[in-house]
């Protein structure tokens, strides 16, 4: 069964329209992250996402948040307008992807090297990363996150209840059957 991969066209309480999704539109459960391209901890958490998404199927709704930490990762906010601009060409997971399998390539050269590589039509790709027409967005994703008490990356809610992953990532899947049981 193919998951859908689209942005949220009918949001629910805590979803918005901008919100980018794997998995289904009707599950019952919602795994959301709010990450950064060059975190570190994030990078390690993608493989999980990926196998947690295709293992729970339709059951797991996956949503990602941009939540770039400037301060320490310089280049994770135009990484986060790249996404955004190749989601504008219905690649934001194919870049999403590429993002983190590249963290510490994420120059303006480089995420034009990736975009190429999806196919985009790169004049549009960086039009719109010359006028940073994603900036606000990413602001908007930042900002929501940290209305939730978001502080660092990766941060996991579960339908709207934060996850502590601390001490591994194991608790996230130990989460999710929970709420899968309880639903």
């Amino acid at each position: 069964m193919a998951m859908k991969t689209s942005t949220i066209e009918s949001p629910e309480p805590g979803l918005t329209a901008s919100d980018h999704f794997l998995g289904d539109i009707l599950a019952k459960v919602t795994l959301l992250e709010y990450g950064d391209f060059q975190c570190p901890a994030c990078i390690q958490a993608e493989p999980l996402l990926q196998h947690l998404v295709e293992s729970h199927g339709s059951q797991l709704r996956f949503v990602f948040r941009h939540f770039p930490l400037t301060e320490v990762h310089p280049e994770a906010e135009i990484a986060a307008e790249a996404a955004e601009a190749a989601a504008a060409q219905g690649q934001f997971w194919a870049m999403h992807h590429l993002l983190f399998v590249q963290p510490h390539h994420l120059k303006m050269h480089a995420l034009d090297g990736y975009a190429e590589s999806l196919g985009l039509d790169m004049n549009r790709f960086r039009a719109e990363m010359a006028d940073h027409i994603y900036t606000q967005r990413v602001q908007e994703h930042r900002l929501a996150g940290q209305r939730s008490g978001v502080r660092a990356t990766p941060a996991f809610f579960l339908n709207e209840n934060a996850v502590d992953v601390s001490f591994g990532f194991d608790r996230l899947d130990a989460a999710i059957l929970a709420a899968l049981k309880g639903s």
